[in-house]
């Protein structure tokens, strides 16, 4: 989209000047600041049937139940904001409005900076609404990260977004691209992060929640959304990583092949055998999280993880990304530099699992983690990394795959079937053949 956004402001006034539109705004941990936009605005008395904010707990949960984690910036929290308020919307004004009014519910529940508030301030938004008159009702719930330094950039923050997310359900929801493009307007880069987006209900039947996600991260309103085991279902980095020892493999993953097989099983391999790991449960094949990002460097991704958890965290990587690691040029224009960036990436517990491959210039030759050509300047940095168990070789590992390389195999793909097929996984093998996958020519 090319056009400028529509000022938050205006768009508030556009929702109080439709009188088809009539719903409850229910506010948590950040003020009324979703409300406050359609009370300068004017006229929000054609719109809004309420506005709530229930800062006690006891007040809360006599209102909306209690919780059994005593957790209350949850997605159970929003939800069941959401649903109450949307029932007695119904309950209170639905036999007394016209027979062509539309009803919505707006929940948020938000932990924002404060003197008492130390960690990440962050918090979930949501709205249920009827998109036809008398139609059943659709939801939409985003998780959102607030980036600004002050409460109240970040109580105005909220507010946009707020406002936002109402005018885009009502007026793009069937343009989905363009209603979460829209979250966006009137918020500067680096204000906040959308890291999870979920459309559910009649109309929303045929949005792809995956892709949508992705669009977060195209958008630039995400650096990173997680996808769970099932490959239906995005979920919050925090349902799955919480305090747990994580093992990651950074790839573009086109195709998966039978060596990011096995440097996963290698890794694993490891990870349990390292001291203080305890890994409960062992993922079977092809059956991983997986995180889509748009960081550049390892020790950003080591952060985001550290966001949610303690442990240990590995990364499984090859001799080519390897080298990239150790290439100071990859770190041009970086403040620190490479040295900078290896202390971010080992602040904390950090692993890094080498992967061997063929020598490029001698077949025969296999290059290990030992025998690595770690450029001149770096090299007693290097040892010291080994010397402390932070670079680990992975020994046990499947000579039969090493003549393989995505993209030769992604090459012999875009011709059709043919030997490609055993360097891959059999259920990725059918995947890509029965979908068409990566240019596959079905011809």
């Amino acid at each position: 989209m090319t056009d400028e956004p529509i000022a938050t402001i205006q768009k508030a006034f556009s929702l109080n000047m439709d009188k088809d539109k009539y719903g409850t705004i229910a506010e948590i941990g950040a003020g009324q600041e979703v409300s406050h936009f359609f009370f300068r605005a004017g006229g929000a008395a054609g719109t809004i049937a309420k506005t709530i904010s229930a800062y006690d707990m006891d007040f809360s949960d006599a209102i909306y139940g209690e919780e059994e984690d005593k957790r209350y910036v949850t997605e159970n929290r929003v939800k069941k904001m959401l649903d109450k308020e949307f029932r007695l919307v119904l309950e209170r004004v639905g036999d007394k409005r016209p027979e062509k009014s539309t009803y919505f519910a707006f929940a948020d529940t938000i932990t924002a900076k404060s003197y008492s508030q130390k960690g990440e301030c962050h918090g979930w938004l949501g709205i249920k609404l009827q998109l036809f008159p008398g139609a059943a009702a659709c939801e939409i719930l985003l998780h959102v990260r607030m980036l600004d330094e002050s409460n109240l950039m970040q109580q105005e923050a909220v507010g946009i977004l707020g406002v936002n997310l109402i005018y885009g359900a009502f007026n793009y929801f069937t343009d989905i691209e363009r209603l979460i493009r829209s979250l966006g307007d009137n918020l500067e880069w680096g204000r906040l992060e959308i890291d999870l987006i979920r459309f559910t209900g009649p109309y929303f039947e045929d949005v792809d929640n995956r892709l949508m996600a992705l669009k977060l991260v195209e958008m630039e309103l995400s650096d990173a959304v997680v996808f769970a085991t099932d490959r239906k279902t995005l979920v919050h980095p925090s349902e799955l990583f919480y305090n747990r020892e994580l093992m990651i493999m950074r790839s573009m993953f086109k195709p998966v092949t039978n060596v990011s097989i096995d440097m996963m099983n290698s890794g694993i391999e490891i990870f349990l055998r390292t001291a203080g790991v305890n890994v409960v449960d062992c993922l079977n094949l092809l059956n991983y999280p997986v995180i889509v990002s748009n960081y550049l460097r390892f020790f950003r991704v080591r952060a985001y993880l550290g966001r949610y958890t303690k442990g240990k965290v590995a990364f499984i990587l090859g001799i080519p990304n390897l080298a990239t690691l150790f290439d100071a040029d990859y770190y041009e224009g970086l403040k620190g530099g490479i040295l900078g960036a290896f202390a971010s990436l080992f602040d904390r517990e950090t692993l890094l699992f080498v992967y061997p491959m063929r020598s490029p210039d001698d077949p025969e030759q296999i290059v290990t983690a030992e025998t690595f050509p770690v450029p001149e300047p770096l090299k007693f940095f290097y040892y010291y990394l080994q010397a402390n168990n932070m670079i680990l070789p992975v020994e046990r590992y499947n000579d039969a795959n090493m003549h393989i390389w995505p993209e030769d195999i992604l090459k012999q793909i875009k011709k059709g079937r043919g030997k490609w097929e055993t360097s891959v996984p059999e259920v990725v093998a059918e995947e890509i053949i029965r979908r068409g996958l990566f240019g596959f020519d079905t011809g």
